[in-house]
């Protein structure tokens, strides 16, 4: 071996013992990679701008930021409310089935993400005997496809940085089912040992929402749950008000009339889930301001709105400004929004008018504390548009009619052309980090070859290892990698044993796509640790979770995924 190669072989030891030691910061262990091959001309500038403009990784971050369009509509949202049952093997069936099926063709942290409002809220069941389910199917749906996980994206990523053909829609697919069946089945049986924790429904930012229902509503008739209105996204159902009346707390058998006000609690952020329902406004529409730009301010001791109700103190004449949400600390709030006799330092959110800033009285009755980000839905011909064309996308690329990226680049062109994603947004939501690691990684690997590393790894190969079997060197591929999935994380993983499996089934003259199939399933296997996975961490903290419970439900899993996983590999592509 030559200096060049022991340089790089430290590279990537110190690289995976970075990223053991930081789980959180896989980008900076792979940026710091990067720069000190780039620097110590390991690599060529052409090979630093070829891996981040590879196909497979532009590709990739093309699917996430286009999913972020269907994650605004009410699509996934509507299904999910028809998952939760009184019985809870009901409820869990309906839940892998979605959750599988929807993880298969989207990015599976938006699905988990989607499903942690109605399970959390949910009257039936402990979120906790739901959560690690939802996770483990998710991760289990997203075998099924290429699109399924960006684990296997990044897999394609270094298939085509090793000159190889791209992997296809369906070239996963034999071999996902077979774990989803056995695994699914696995976790039914494991279901009795599933902790029952009471979760806390806290709320970070604890706004006081006043909505009411019109005339015309399809609310009107149905029931909260029918309604879903349990299920949305860290906004509470608290209080229901008719006429004279308060009902709270609200059953979610409750049948909803015309004219209720429903008061909710929670991220104001979050209001715009509000508009998904027809006829249902909230306090500031009345005053014929839009929500396109909120403020946030408290109240000052000299204020003259102290003592008064927002009805009585003409706040839209005074201000140009409409109160959309009230919040006051260490009291809880109830009744009309309109009714509520303010106080020194509550916290409100203003709609505001073209001639608010320009007002005088502002500074005397407010502190300015910062204007609100709100997170928007897509409703009517923009969010059919947005869901339609995802899986047109989706759809087209899997039936070989036209390339997946060419697909989602029209794709995102049409969204911001008919304003589905504003630039803002993508900006906000680009997986830079992602794009980073998997670049970084393609950089890792062809520091190998120019290194002359490659080349040595096939010599000792050749010598110390000619009775090694295609068998077992795929398990050992397997194992590495599903080891390192649970130390480090799925991406990780993925990216850092590709080069070794290739290289290694090159030499042992063994099939290539078996070795590349066993990293793929194997950065796929976190169900022991919640920190290889970003559903599993999503759920830790939801669900209250501790290690044991993932070691508990995690370890039989992940013995019965790989078993199934190294059988069905060999048997659908041969060694």
């Amino acid at each position: 071996m030559t200096l060049d190669s022991y340089f790089v072989l430290f590279i990537f030891a110190a690289t995976i013992i970075g990223l053991i030691k930081y789980q959180q910061r896989p980008a900076l262990i792979f940026g710091m990679a990067l720069l000190l091959l780039y620097v110590s001309d390991m690599v060529t500038s052409q090979q630093v701008l070829q891996s981040f403009s590879n196909q497979g990784v532009v590709t990739l971050v093309l699917l996430l930021v286009c999913s972020l369009a269907l994650e605004k509509t009410r699509f996934l949202r509507t299904i999910a409310t028809k998952v939760i049952h009184k019985s809870y093997r009901t409820t869990f069936l309906r839940l892998f089935g979605f959750t599988v099926l929807s993880s298969a063709c989207l990015n599976n942290t938006a699905v988990v993400s989607t499903m942690l409002a109605p399970i959390r809220n949910n009257p039936y069941h402990s979120p906790s005997k739901l959560l690690l389910p939802l996770s483990y199917a998710a991760i289990l749906g997203g075998t099924l496809t290429l699109v399924g996980t960006s684990t296997n994206l990044i897999v394609n990523s270094l298939v085509l940085g090793a000159g190889l053909p791209s992997l296809s829609f369906f070239d996963f697919t034999l071999v996902g089912i077979c774990l989803v069946i056995a695994c699914g089945i696995t976790l039914w049986f494991l279901l009795r040992f599933l902790p029952d924790h009471t979760v806390s429904s806290e709320v970070v930012q604890n706004y006081f929402i006043d909505a009411k229902i019109g005339t015309k509503s399809s609310l009107v008739g149905k029931t909260i749950e029918e309604n879903g209105l349990r299920n949305l996204e860290s906004l509470f159902l608290v209080e229901v008000v008719r006429g004279n009346y308060l009902l709270s707390p609200v059953a979610p058998t409750e049948v909803l009339r015309e004219n209720d006000r429903l008061i909710f609690s929670g991220d104001v952020a979050k209001v715009k889930q509000l508009n998904q329902f027809d006829g249902l406004t909230i306090f500031a529409d009345h005053q014929g301001l839009l929500l396109d730009n909120l403020t946030e301010v408290v109240i000052r001791p000299e204020s003259v709105l102290l003592g008064k109700t927002l009805k009585r103190a003409g706040f839209r004449a005074l201000f140009d400004a409409a109160v959309v949400a009230i919040k006051r600390d260490g009291e809880n709030i109830s009744g009309k929004l309109g009714e509520v006799r303010l106080k020194t330092g509550d916290y409100l959110v203003l709609a505001v008018g073209d001639d608010f800033k320009s007002r005088r009285n502002i500074s005397k009755n407010f502190i300015l504390v910062s204007g609100v980000e709100l997170d928007s839905m897509l409703s009517g011909s923009k969010a059919l548009l947005a869901t339609l064309g995802f899986f047109a996308a989706i759809i087209g690329s899997a039936l070989g009619l036209f390339a997946l990226l060419k697909g989602l680049i029209f794709l995102l062109g049409l969204l911001l052309i008919t304003a589905c994603l504003t630039s803002g947004e993508i900006f906000r939501r680009l997986p830079a980090d992602l794009w980073l690691i998997i670049s970084s990684a393609l950089v890792l690997s062809q520091s190998f070859a120019n290194s002359g590393l490659l080349e040595s790894f096939n010599v000792f190969v050749d010598n110390y290892a000619q009775g090694l079997s295609p068998l077992f060197a795929l398990i050992i591929v397997y194992l590495f990698t599903w080891w390192l999935t649970e130390l480090v994380t799925n991406n990780a993983a993925a990216a850092l044993i590709f080069p070794i499996a290739y290289g290694l089934a090159i030499t042992l003259g063994a099939n290539p796509t078996a070795f590349i199939m066993a990293v793929a399933f194997g950065a796929s296997a976190s169900f022991i640790s919640p920190f290889g996975y970003q559903t599993n961490l999503m759920v830790f903290n939801a669900g209250q979770y501790k290690l044991s419970d993932f070691v508990k439900i995690g370890l039989p899993i992940s013995i019965v995924y790989g078993v199934v996983a190294i059988t069905a590999i060999t048997l659908v592509f041969g060694l």
